[in-house]
């Protein structure tokens, strides 16, 4: 039985609009149907300030693959496009983050379901809006659109103009 699960492109390196583009490709051919996609938004780095801008997308995705094997098709997709894991926050070609995987609630090393940060980024939190505002995350019980109100982020995410 097909899973919905939403995920988050971010980039800042590179073509960051053709990076997003090119990863949602990826996505669709290996994981599954995208149901939709949200507007590409452009945010300042969050964590580490001093780099260039993040251009950042939702996606919601139909797909029959576990967890893990998802995770394991992610990270793929980010190594074969070029991205090099160098400093944690740091500037990154591509960066695809598994926020939810239906309603299962996933807390090992490996893999931490839903994503443990959404609720603090508005960069995470914008983009899911566009797509999921009333999708409650099933930790707090609260739907995105609680959460981006109630969100402490003060980076702003704008809607990218390209």
């Amino acid at each position: 039985m097909p899973t919905t699960v939403y995920l988050h492109t971010g980039s800042n390196e590179g073509d960051r609009l053709q990076n997003l583009r090119t990863a949602a490709r990826y996505i669709e051919e290996r994981v599954g149907e995208c149901l939709e996609d949200s507007r590409i938004y452009e945010t300042a780095a969050w964590g580490i300030e001093d780099q260039p801008d993040f251009l950042n997308q939702a996606l919601s995705i139909s797909t029959d693959r576990p967890p893990f094997a998802l995770l394991d098709i992610l990270l793929g997709i980010e190594q074969e496009m070029g991205r090099e894991r160098r400093v944690k926050w740091g500037q990154r070609l591509i960066d695809i983050d598994l926020l939810f995987y239906g309603s299962a609630r996933i807390h090992t090393p490996r893999l931490k379901v839903p994503h443990p940060y959404l609720h603090k980024r508005n960069f995470v939190l914008q983009p899911l809006l566009d797509i999921a505002p009333d999708l409650v995350h099933p930790s707090y019980g609260v739907t995105v659109r609680q959460l981006a109100q109630r969100t402490q982020d003060e980076l702003t995410a704008q809607v990218y103009q390209s």
